[in-house]
């Protein structure tokens, strides 16, 4: 907002029966009757309000950009662009009456903010169609320091927003999404664009407040071919559509950086807005049964297509349960994110004939010569060391069991390794045994070497 439409707003709070035409009207006068190239218009703004026996101040830089925010500072009136909205919380107060709350970041041509609506302001409707990348007006906010002491503006009872048609510099939001290559720890309220790479998977977890939380898990891969562990708190799977293809286009908007236990990771919150392709409606799956295992409350399948393709299938009504390895099903899933396919109590699953272009595990095995980095892979080989079981520091203090163990087929070597209750499944093995592993997923160790990592949907068969 410029300076003069500052002035204008002011002189008509203080002046409520002058409309802004008629303010429009007497700056047109102003200027006509002293003449040209004599007076702007901020300055028969002030020349106006004498004649109303009103003085006003010039406006200050002071709010006029977001890097300008200063704790303290009232009726600040600025306009910016939405990177995103969060849902309404409600909090107690200890007199025991209730607040409602919600948050928004924004962004200008220099930097970002957080915006915090209270009570009323928090249930405008206006709020509700704000889309990411919409120009706003913040009109007449406060300003505090949140808990690091970062200035934020907050919408109060006096305070109002609406959204804008204007023209403006502040840059559209194509325009500051970056890839996972352009990051560095202790960035904030990022715009993160990239593809899945691998399964995305809901966890279930109690906070500090011994309250039960949900987050997304997900992998991003950038242009430049590396990838990102991504967690979004407070985020499920409704917040994602039901048919996301393998490598969908992905963006994030209003995420942090920081360094995990495996390097930088792309953390959001319940205000991060998820843009993924995909769709609502899931398509019949037709494939093979390469492994099954049992868990209390669901069944976790390996499976492949005619394609190659392998997918990892979670059956929480575990009607997967009823059928053999090697046997061809047919389901229609819940959901399905890329290789990822999930069943419930709404799926239906039947066999079908046995069909020979589906391959067979035999047929899915990769020589251990053939593995690539990021791939998800089934091996059958010989172990050359004796399974070993070590606790692992993580960088947050945690003790986390590993075992690993060294294979070989007639093609090269591997080390296999499982962490936490997968370690288990390495211990049961002995030196000299044949096995047969599925669903190991490859990446780059220690010195370059590629090593295997069992996962959820692992099995380990001996042969005889």
């Amino acid at each position: 907002m410029s300076s003069v439409d500052i002035l204008i707003q002011k002189l008509m709070e203080l002046k409520p029966e002058l409309s802004k035409d008629i303010i429009d009207e007497q700056i047109r006068i102003k200027k006509e009757k002293i003449g040209g190239g004599y007076l702007t218009d901020e300055g028969a703004i002030f020349l106006i309000a004498a004649d109303y026996n009103i003085t006003l101040e010039k406006p200050t830089k002071n709010g006029s950009s977001l890097k300008d925010l200063t704790s303290g500072t009232k009726e600040i009136t600025l306009e910016t662009r939405v990177i995103n909205v969060s849902p309404k919380k409600e909090f107690s107060r200890k007199d025991g009456s209730t607040s409602v709350r919600r948050t928004m970041t924004v962004y200008d041509e220099n930097t970002t903010a957080s915006v915090t609506l209270w009570d009323e302001k928090a249930k405008l409707s206006i709020i509700e169609n704000i889309k990411p990348g919409d120009l706003i007006k913040i009109i007449k906010a406060y300003v505090k320091s949140d808990l690091t002491g970062t200035p934020t503006l907050n919408i109060g009872n006096y305070s109002d927003i609406e959204t804008s048609n204007e023209t403006s510099e502040i840059p559209q939001i194509d325009s500051i999404s970056k890839d996972i290559s352009q990051v560095q720890d202790g960035d904030r309220d990022l715009v993160i664009k990239g593809e899945i790479d691998g399964l995305i998977t809901t966890l279930e977890f109690t906070n500090s407040r011994g309250l039960p939380g949900k987050a997304l898990r997900m992998s991003l891969k950038g242009n430049q071919g590396s990838n990102m562990r991504v967690v979004l708190w407070g985020k499920d799977e409704k917040d994602i559509p039901n048919m996301i293809s393998k490598s969908a286009k992905v963006r994030l908007l209003g995420v942090r950086i920081k360094n995990g236990n495996q390097g930088l990771e792309i953390h959001g919150n319940d205000a991060t807005q998820i843009e993924i392709e995909g769709g609502k409606e899931a398509e019949p799956v037709i494939s093979r049964i390469l492994s099954i295992s049992n868990e209390d409350n669901r069944t976790m399948v390996l499976a492949s297509d005619e394609k190659r393709n392998l997918f990892n299938i979670i059956d929480y009504a575990k009607t997967i349960s009823d059928f053999n390895v090697g046997e061809i099903i047919e389901c229609m899933p819940s959901k399905v994110y890329g290789n990822a396919i999930t069943l419930d109590e709404n799926s239906f699953v039947r066999k079908l004939d046995n069909d020979e272009k589906i391959p067979t595990l035999s047929q899915m095995r990769t020589r251990i010569s053939d593995i690539k980095v990021d791939g998800t892979f089934c091996i059958e080989s010989i172990i050359i060391k004796k399974p070993e079981r070590r606790e692992v520091q993580t960088k947050s203090g945690e003790n986390i069991s590993l075992s690993e163990m060294f294979v070989e087929d007639d093609t090269g070597q591997i080390w296999v390794k499982g962490w936490r209750n997968l370690a288990r499944e390495i211990d049961k093995c002995e030196l000299g045994e044949i096995v047969s592993i599925t669903a190991v997923n490859a990446k780059a160790g220690l010195e370059g070497r590629i090593e295997l990592f069992l996962t959820s949907f692992s099995s380990i068969t001996k042969k005889s």
